[in-house]
């Protein structure tokens, strides 16, 4: 009977170490790989995004916290003209911004459900004082029409001027422009919208029959710009197909799952985040993903859309003012998170 040596007893060991330490230096490898891809696909998002400090724009002339367990989001959509926006839309404005769309969105204490109040972009309101983001400062002016103060006093004017409107803290602020819209949509594979009249938008306008669509980014972006063509042609009637949209575009996100889908989760994350601005404590990747799982109970389904009411300028026809006590009503129910009630929500101005 041969006897084995050392060496030979020790060989199935050494193998067994050896397989081992492969492995495990394969799996090693393996997570630090992710890890980098991980950090990577973070720091990618998260360099997406720009931010403005409310508190340091607009000082201390911010109304008091009442319903500190509510939430209120000033959401802007911005038509700048600029960079990638400048190939989908052909308006001329001379190259500056304007607030074309802007929602208050009032969250109420449980997160279960939301009303999205609309502010009309042709409102006559007053202009508090402002700072500039050059630092100058914008002297507080009366009767100016409500988006053309995104053009003179940049995102942190529009929330002074809507806290002071309405009396109610905002507590973030998120804008999004042309591209970053077209881009969301593009990423859902499109939304699908159901309309009980048709849509003539005219030369280079959006022409749809009643009924069902689907629409992709650039067609999106018309529909919620759509003015002449549709109803009686105003910008209150406008506001309708934005709700709409709004309300389309939720149910299309919850429909596919999307955040329970990570390939669909970075695109519509990527497509959002490159052309989106916050305030300065949403302006993360963490705390806005924490934002929207604090908001996952919100459905459209139970979400409400009121136009802020307002009634035709008597000096200027062709603008609007807030309708007084109704408007006066909405603020209240909102700032101390209570249901609005039903006068707060008839507007004289219909717009068709």
């Amino acid at each position: 009977m041969t006897r084995q040596t050392g060496s030979s007893r020790r060989r199935p060991k050494s193998r067994a170490r050896r397989a081992l330490t492969i492995a495990l230096l394969s799996l090693a490898i393996l997570f630090v790989g992710l890890a980098g891809a991980g950090w990577w696909l973070y720091s990618h998002l998260n360099g997406n995004l720009d931010s403005v400090d409310l508190d340091k724009a607009i000082g201390d002339n911010r109304p008091e916290k009442v319903a500190t367990g509510a939430q209120n989001v000033l959401v802007l959509g911005s038509d700048s003209r600029s960079g990638a926006n400048a190939e989908l839309d052909h308006g001329d404005v001379g190259g500056t911004a304007r607030s074309d769309t802007a929602m208050l969105l009032h969250i109420p204490e449980g997160r279960s459900k939301a009303t999205a109040v609309s502010i009309p972009r042709d409102t006559l309101v007053t202009r508090p004082e402002c700072r500039k983001e050059d630092g100058s400062t914008l002297p507080s002016k009366n009767r100016v029409m409500f988006n053309s103060i995104y053009t003179v006093g940049g995102p942190a004017c529009v929330v002074n001027t809507v806290e002071q409107m309405s009396n109610i803290r905002i507590d973030h602020f998120v804008e999004v422009d042309f591209a970053g819209f077209k881009g969301l949509v593009d990423a859902l594979g499109g939304v699908t919208v159901t309309l009980d009249e048709p849509i003539n938008g005219g030369k280079g306008g959006l022409q749809l029959e009643a009924g069902t669509h689907k629409l992709d980014g650039t067609d999106s972006l018309k529909f919620v710009r759509t003015r002449y063509g549709y109803k009686d042609g105003s910008d209150l009637g406008r506001i309708g197909l934005q709700q709409q949209f709004m309300l389309a575009m939720l149910t299309e996100i919850k429909n596919q799952n999307a955040f329970g889908n990570p390939t669909r989760l970075y695109k519509l994350a990527d497509a959002g985040t490159k052309s989106l601005t916050t305030d300065s404590e949403l302006a993360s990747l963490t705390s806005l993903a924490d934002f929207a799982k604090s908001m996952k109970g919100v459905d459209a389904n139970t979400m409400e859309t009121i136009m802020l009411p307002v009634a035709y300028d008597k000096v200027d026809p062709n603008r609007v003012v807030a309708a007084r006590p109704q408007a006066d009503q909405l603020w209240e129910a909102l700032r101390n998170d209570t249901k609005v009630p039903a006068s707060a929500k008839k507007s004289p101005a219909t717009g068709g």
